[in-house]
């Protein structure tokens, strides 16, 4: 389940590589205004538009955390065993080590409430990697992410819950990092369309200017740090992330020293 508004890139994106793991007739898809196209496979999957409501960039990450919660709780109603939730650009993957498909690995019995993947925030070298093709697996066109606890989200609920803004959290539970799941966070996969987003005024008028500056940095951090191999730092970035909590928000996970860029490893690199 996701929810959009005026997305011209990642809403394909999206419904293809969820459609292939769980199939279409699975998708929820919730769009945030009347006036918002439907997809080419609405048919075929399940698209709900609902009215836009102008507000400012937190209060619009609460609300929508509330919306989709409240949809997901009607989806256990229906018989669902699982239910995940992302933002259009997140692409929950399996670790192909685990030699099994996405489906069958989250539909084993789960005790926790949740279930997390780590975070990777992949970004575009701007001295090695050309303007992104849609047509091409992402993975294979990007090879640098950051490891970033903003992306590790508690995004598999195993049964109802309440997430909190921008789902970083679940309300009065704690949370689990699984070691075979990632979350690959696209928003800054092309340098170029991200800079059409700095002048979205529709974004610059609910407070985005401070979020998408401090975006912007991953493209510095990519081109300027010396990237890490990624199978030995993820083992490393779980521990801290579930032991270094923020003192306000002990369900979250903990911001890593360093901010470490790493080295995407090849066998991910077909997949989305």
């Amino acid at each position: 389940m996701s929810m959009a508004r005026n997305d011209q890139f990642f809403i394909q994106k999206w419904i293809d590589y969820y459609g292939d793991c769980f199939g279409m007739q699975n998708l929820y898809l919730i769009l945030d205004g009347y006036d918002q196209a439907l997809p080419a496979q609405h048919k075929m999957m399940h698209v709900e538009r609902v009215a836009h409501k102008s507000m400012p960039r937190l209060q619009g990450d609460r609300y929508r955390a509330r919306l989709v919660s409240e949809k997901a709780r009607s989806l256990f109603q229906q018989g669902y065993e699982r239910v995940i939730a992302t933002d259009i650009d997140e692409f929950l993957v399996l670790d192909p080590a685990a030699g099994e498909s996405l489906y069958a690995y989250l539909m084993k019995p789960a005790k926790a409430v949740s279930r997390s993947a780590l975070g990777l925030d992949v970004g575009q070298h701007l001295e090695e990697e050309d303007a992104i093709n849609p047509d091409i697996p992402f993975l294979q066109q990007r090879k640098y992410a950051h490891v970033s606890a903003r992306y590790t989200k508690a995004i598999v609920a195993n049964q109802p819950l309440t997430w909190g803004s921008g789902y970083h959290r679940v309300k009065g539970h704690n949370f689990h990092i699984d070691p075979n799941l990632y979350l690959f966070h696209f928003g800054m996969v092309d340098y170029a369309q991200c800079k059409q987003k700095t002048g979205n005024q529709e974004l610059l008028k609910k407070g985005w200017t401070g979020h998408l500056d401090r975006r912007f940095q991953l493209f510095d951090l990519i081109l300027n740090k010396e990237a890490l191999d990624g199978d030995a730092f993820f083992p490393r970035a779980r521990r801290r992330q579930s032991l270094c909590r923020p003192v306000f928000a002990l369900n979250k996970p903990g911001m890593l020293r360093g901010k470490p860029i790493v080295l995407i490893p090849e066998r991910f690199r077909d997949i989305v």
